[in-house]
């Protein structure tokens, strides 16, 4: 029987790797699919297809959009692999993802190659708690999964501007994102830019209840947060992507102040069957 990858529900590991692959010049995305159908799939990774490799045949995928919004180019970086290697260290980490890479084969080329670590009790650089407002439990899986056991997945980089961030005072900073940064307690009456006003996932009709799997990366010239959303069906977060940029009614998340996203795809995570990923869901 068909069971949900692992990875998309367990808790954040202690360190991750996260690897987008394009399809090769001239490449059969039929023998990709192959090789995606005999690679063998456990706790230490999640593997999502995205409509280069599949087309049409998956229902509810399609393409990252990208957009110019009020807040700037939402830009899409759409690859045809995503792989998220998990590990209770970097080592660990890579060496999950890098044995996926190689089941794989030829036919793909590396795109975006991310090494990303939990920090603190599941915090962003910018010292806010990450993920406050993820359901739990049951609710967890209504929001992330299908009724086949799979999912969908949207991945985004965003690169900070902590210097800019910290120059705010911490009333402002609080503002941008609705909290208090040392409590993560939810402000009394939050502008109406605050991050948690722009994504309060119960405001949206029908609710956008996501479970995100985000986490910091990078070192002292770029740094940000590889946002990892897992969704029932990527109408969730497309919704909730344009009102964080103000396509709804010009009102900007401040998010925006000091950070940006610079990729953008959208993946279909099969669901596994005897250790393998069960593609029969191809139409």
């Amino acid at each position: 029987m068909a069971t949900t990858q692992i990875g998309i529900l367990a808790p954040l590991p202690r360190a991750a790797n996260y690897v987008t692959l394009a399809l090769a010049p001239g490449a059969s995305p039929r023998d990709v699919l192959e090789r995606v159908r005999a690679l063998r799939v456990d706790e230490a990774v999640v593997v999502g297809l995205g409509a280069p490799l599949v087309g049409d045949r998956v229902d509810g995928l399609r393409a990252f959009p990208a957009y110019d919004s009020p807040a700037g180019a939402i830009p899409s970086t759409q690859a045809a692999v995503f792989v998220q290697g998990r590990g209770d260290d970097a080592g660990a980490s890579l060496r999950a993802v890098r044995r996926v890479i190689a089941a794989l084969g030829p036919g793909l080329v590396l795109d975006e190659d991310i090494a990303a670590y939990k920090h603190d009790i599941g915090r962003d650089l910018s010292g806010y708690e990450d993920g406050t407002e993820n359901p739990k439990g049951d609710a967890a899986v209504t929001a992330a999964v299908g009724a086949s056991g799979a999912s969908f997945v949207a991945a985004q980089r965003w690169v900070h501007d902590l210097d800019k961030l910290e120059q705010f005072d911490a009333r402002v900073r609080d503002e941008l994102i609705g909290r208090n940064r040392e409590t993560n307690e939810e402000l009394d009456a939050p502008p109406a830019r605050a991050h948690t006003k722009r994504s309060e996932q119960e405001s949206f009709d029908p609710p956008a209840f996501m479970v995100r799997r985000s986490m910091p990366f990078g070192g002292v010239r770029q740094h940000g947060l590889y946002f990892v959303a897992y969704v029932a069906t990527l109408d969730t977060f497309e919704r909730m992507m344009q009102r964080m940029a103000g396509v709804d009614d010009g009102v900007v998340d401040g998010l925006f102040q000091f950070s940006r996203p610079v990729s953008g795809g959208y993946y279909w995570c099969p669901p596994v069957d005897g250790g393998h990923l069960d593609l029969r869901a191809l139409r």
